[in-house]
């Protein structure tokens, strides 16, 4: 069980507009409306079943001080399926991380959202295609201009894509310098 009542914390309220995938291809999270909504990847297989993008939802969470997410504790769906984070090991469940084949892949666009791990730490980004970006906090940290919205991006690294999203474990990233210019 969870130590946090959900109940105690602030809701937000919104439509799904997609998914967040992790290094693995489970839903560690998604976005409602311009905010990103972590939640832990145990959770990947409650979200998938329970919520589609476009569906209403209510997020029960903690905010980190310095990141503009939330680190969700439990998630209503608009039918009253309440997905509530009780821990990885809840019932002795173990949460095993699936086995993908993660591929060579790039990706290149405009940051739309910067990505946050559950205690606000940078992660990432999301482009406007609706790929993420990830990387380890240190390198995130020292690559901040490059995954702040609006900027324009190439990426390189190895990801995985299924049904809910893209996400690449980035090895390399590069400004695009020919990129359209905001008038």
């Amino acid at each position: 069980m969870h130590w946090i009542d959900p109940t105690s914390l602030p809701e937000t309220r919104g439509k799904v507009t997609r998914f967040l995938l992790n290094p693995h291809g489970e839903i560690d999270g998604l976005v409602i409306g311009a905010r990103q909504v972590h939640f832990p990847p145990h959770l990947s297989t409650q979200l998938a079943r329970h919520v589609a993008p476009g569906d209403a939802v209510r997020v029960r969470g903690v905010k980190p001080r310095d990141a503009d997410m939330i680190a969700a504790v439990s998630l209503t769906t608009a039918r009253g399926v309440l997905i509530l984070d009780e821990g990885p090991h809840h019932n002795g469940e173990k949460h095993h991380k699936p086995h993908v084949e993660r591929k060579a892949m790039d990706a290149s666009g405009e940051v739309v959202l910067s990505l946050f791990g559950p205690r606000g730490e940078l992660r990432g980004a999301l482009l406007d295609d609706g790929t993420s970006l990830r990387m380890p906090p240190h390198a995130a940290a020292e690559l901040a201009a490059y995954l702040s919205p609006g900027a324009h991006v190439h990426a390189w690294g190895h990801g995985v894509k299924n049904r809910h999203g893209r996400t690449i474990e980035v090895d390399e990233i590069a400004e695009l310098i020919d990129a359209p210019q905001a008038a």
